[in-house]
């Protein structure tokens, strides 16, 4: 078994690479051309994501009750094979209704993927006081954008959407031997007795229900951006056919984002780091409603990609630090209500796209919902400088 924390983050990188980017997120940019293809409506195209956003409740859901201490690199490793299997089946299958079983189960892997990686790399990183690295690894989801955005095109181009499925299929099935050779249980961890951690949990914390109804509101506002900015843009007349372009740029912005914005949390506080974050992501939320240039939709990508991984580094490295002892049942609770707000959010602005025949009222208000999201931190980020000043004296 390797020690090394840079491997594991590596293993990490990838993990997430193959379950959110591809498993996840491939969708975004393949929705246009599936929907030219077959000619589904934008209402089936948010049922569609939703029922994938409900897959990933059911699975954080699962992550929550189930204890998650053990096994948890052979469940890892389980998962991603499922993953990479559903999403092969998207491209070998053609009936409205199996596509909303696939998406359903492959969003119960992504939440598994999620949880069981976070956890097991965090406790293995904050063990070896590494946990600066948890950036690195958060990145994976922007590396995995950026790369499937520019090979959806190329793939779509020469085999349609349904090489791109499976295309992308292979590319995950490469990348999970670097996952199953670097991320492994650590078995020298101290066991924890199950009456200390229950002991431990047994009170909800002060800071939870104020991180978790943001967290929510953020899960609720960012995924419409986050599934339909490509069909967004393929509808701009400022693009033609080259709106793949923009996913590529969330990609690219989300690569570094991670590292950057663990470092401002380390720095300035976690939860002040996070406000920042939601107001500047709500800002480029609500860009492509105000004008339909090009450089509008870049700069929303810039700003959006450059966000909403970050969320979820800080959120998790917080939350780790607070329940360093629990920290699969933490992580998998904030999963949770994530992934209620994802599941709601494409539904609702698929509906007002249809009534509308716009875009623009569902990105509007996808803005104002994570705008709220960041006031509800003001408690804690006065909870924090307080924690903070306690330490220092």
């Amino acid at each position: 078994m390797s020690k090394n924390p840079y491997l594991l983050v590596i293993g990490g990188v990838f993990a997430l690479f193959i379950a959110m980017s591809i498993g996840r997120f491939a969708y975004t940019p393949i929705l246009p051309f599936m929907q030219q293809d077959t000619g589904f409506s934008t209402r089936f195209a948010g049922y569609l994501a939703s029922s994938n956003y409900a897959g990933y409740l059911v699975g954080a859901v699962i992550a929550s009750i189930v204890p998650l201490k053990r096994h948890r690199a052979i469940l890892l490793r389980i998962t991603i094979i499922i993953s990479i299997l559903l999403t092969l089946v998207m491209g070998l299958t053609y009936s409205y209704t199996v596509w909303m079983v696939w998406r359903f189960l492959s969003g119960i892997t992504s939440a598994l993927v999620f949880v069981l990686a976070s956890s097991l790399i965090l406790d293995q990183l904050a063990k070896q006081r590494k946990l600066s690295l948890v950036g690195i690894m958060y990145g994976g989801v922007g590396l995995g954008i950026f790369v499937s955005g520019l090979l959806v095109p190329l793939l779509i181009k020469n085999y349609q959407y349904e090489g791109a499925w499976i295309g992308l299929a292979g590319l995950a099935a490469v990348l999970s031997i670097i996952v199953f050779l670097t991320v492994k249980e650590d078995h020298s961890e101290p066991a924890i007795s199950p009456v200390a951690e229950s002991s431990k949990q047994s009170k909800t914390p002060k800071w939870l229900p104020w991180l978790l109804v943001a967290y929510g509101l953020e899960g609720l506002g960012y995924i419409v951006t986050g599934t339909f900015i490509v069909a967004i843009a393929e509808h701009t007349p400022a693009f033609s056919g080259n709106a793949t372009s923009v996913w590529v740029l969330v990609g690219l912005a989300a690569i570094p984002s991670c590292v950057i914005w663990a470092y401002f949390g380390s720095k300035h506080g976690y939860m002040l780091s996070l406000m920042i974050l939601l107001i500047i992501q709500s800002i480029g939320i609500a860009l492509p409603a105000l004008s339909e240039s090009s450089t509008s939709f870049y700069i929303s990508a810039i700003l959006f990609g450059a966000t909403f991984m970050g969320v979820t580094t800080l959120a998790t490295a917080f939350a780790r630090n607070k329940n360093p002892h629990g920290s699969a049942r933490v992580i998998a609770i904030m999963t949770t209500i994530y992934a209620l707000g994802q599941m709601i959010g494409p539904s609702i602005a698929g509906v007002l796209a249809t009534e509308t025949e716009s875009y623009s009222l569902a990105l509007v208000g996808a803005a104002s919902v994570v705008f709220v999201g960041a006031l509800f931190l003001m408690p804690l980020i006065k909870h924090e400088r307080l924690e903070n000043k306690n330490d220092v004296n």
